[in-house]
């Protein structure tokens, strides 16, 4: 199972390095305090000086369905993010994140879906991919990385 949830985290912890954010820590051994059980954690900052609000938004949606999305890849199997229980509070993330700008849920379901497909391509890309792999595997040999460790390994990757 770790393995699934360091892929999990390395999709959100890369693709918000990606785009621009800073990531503090990602862990596969999260702590367990009052909030939801979860199995792991990415904790990022989003420097708002960097990004309109449009930014923010499409790069919010980005990061929380990228962690479903690359458990899919390395699965192999097609989800709906929205169906799968383990992932409601990356949805719930993405559709709140989407709310502001997208009012009407039908149009705020479809622009999620569409995000899928493209974050789906964009991380199924061999150097992005490459960069997921790398980081999933430092995470189940470290359990914990912090900013400066994920920034090593994600610029390997990167252009």
């Amino acid at each position: 199972m770790s393995d699934i949830v360091a892929y999990h985290e390395a999709g959100h912890a890369f693709a918000a390095f990606y785009l621009g954010a800073i990531v503090h820590r990602v862990t596969i051994t999260p702590d367990r305090d009052d909030g939801p059980e979860r199995y792991g954690d990415t904790e990022i900052h989003w420097p708002r000086d960097k990004f309109d609000p449009a930014s923010f938004t499409q790069n919010a949606v980005f990061v929380a369905l990228a962690g479903p999305v690359a458990e899919m890849l390395y699965r192999g199997e097609p989800y709906h993010p929205g169906f799968i229980p383990e992932w409601s509070n990356d949805w719930r993330v993405a559709w709140d994140a989407a709310e502001g700008q997208i009012s009407e849920p039908k149009q705020r379901l479809s622009f999620l879906e569409r995000r899928v497909v493209e974050i789906y391509q964009f991380l199924d890309e061999t150097r992005n991919w490459a960069a997921v792999a790398a980081l999933a595997d430092e995470l189940q040999a470290h359990e914990t990385l912090e900013q400066e460790e994920v920034a090593s390994v994600v610029s390997v990757w990167l252009p």
